[in-house]
């Protein structure tokens, strides 16, 4: 027991560099992408809001390698790193503005229109006051310098990178989503699998 536990700690890392070095980076993030759907899925009830959150994403991703070639540094483990964060962080801007939106929508039974118009009002400030707080955050890793700087510098730039271009694309485009999805959902609702028996349904069955 304890030897096999000293040969995963020994042995891990360098396994990890092998898998990373042979392409799985796409894998990697492709499950990390599977995990934050299954789980947005069981919270939100729903198969097509998790896709709307995660639809945020791409953005963060184009940033990050953008920041990274702007310095001309590699992506290396450390900035695959940076982009796993971001996609936590990033995440977190839709959530806050999906999950109110949604709030609204069932509680004072709004359009899908005015419920994400009074999202965007509402969790605006939260969402930069936040966004803020990673992004300068990030900036000591991105432009710090001394020993071990060049370790640590590529997860700060992709962190700033990606919380730019997302933060400044974000805010317009998942409004614009969430209500192209709702359209879509409402087109489909008729193929949905698992609907709620009718009240006069289940009296007769009883009866």
């Amino acid at each position: 027991m304890a030897r096999g536990l000293q040969r995963v700690v020994v042995d891990g890392p360098h396994l990890a560099g092998e898998f990373l070095a042979r392409g799985g980076e796409p894998l990697l993030i492709a499950a990390a992408l599977l995990a934050v759907y299954i789980v947005l899925g069981v919270l939100y009830e729903s198969y097509v809001h998790p896709i709307t959150i995660i639809s945020t994403l791409p953005s963060a991703g184009v940033g990050a390698v953008l920041a990274l070639m702007l310095w001309h540094t590699e992506f290396s483990i450390i900035a695959l790193i940076g982009v796993i964060l971001l996609i936590g962080i990033v995440k977190k801007n839709a959530i806050m503005m999906i999950d109110f939106a949604i709030e609204v929508e069932r509680r004072e039974h709004k359009s899908p229109k005015e419920a994400v118009f009074q999202a965007c009002l509402l969790r605006f400030r939260p969402i930069m006051m936040t966004t803020m707080a990673a992004l300068l955050g990030g900036l000591p890793l991105a432009l710090g310098s001394g020993t071990g700087a060049e370790l640590r510098r590529p997860l700060g730039i992709t962190i700033v990178g990606g919380l730019i271009l997302s933060q400044l694309l974000t805010l317009y485009t998942t409004p614009v989503i969430y209500l192209w999805f709702d359209r879509l959902a409402h087109r489909f609702e008729k193929y949905q699998i698992g609907n709620p028996i009718p009240h006069e349904l289940s009296a007769d069955s009883a009866d």
